[in-house]
């Protein structure tokens, strides 16, 4: 049976972020004060057929190889199913 993952990639911590500043500067603009730092990225839902293990090499490699970029990007693995 396929394995579901939710990937969650995001801009690493040190790397500026204009999407998020657009939507805090946005959200100042609209008077929601109470948000403090926005940061963007991008979430990929993917079958995989295999058992549901993060830690699989396979797996990594294509979300360091392919989904991302490590340079200026982290991501992270959730299993879905």
């Amino acid at each position: 049976m396929p394995s579901k993952f939710l990937i969650h990639i995001m801009p690493k911590e040190s790397v500026l972020d204009p999407q998020g500043v657009a939507v805090l500067q946005a959200l100042n603009h609209l008077g929601m004060k109470s948000a403090l730092s926005v940061r963007v990225g991008k979430a990929i839902e993917l079958e995989w057929d295999g058992p549901a293990d993060p830690a699989d090499p396979a797996l990594n490699q294509i979300c360091r190889d392919v989904l991302s970029n490590p340079v200026i990007e982290d991501y992270s693995i959730e299993v879905v199913r």
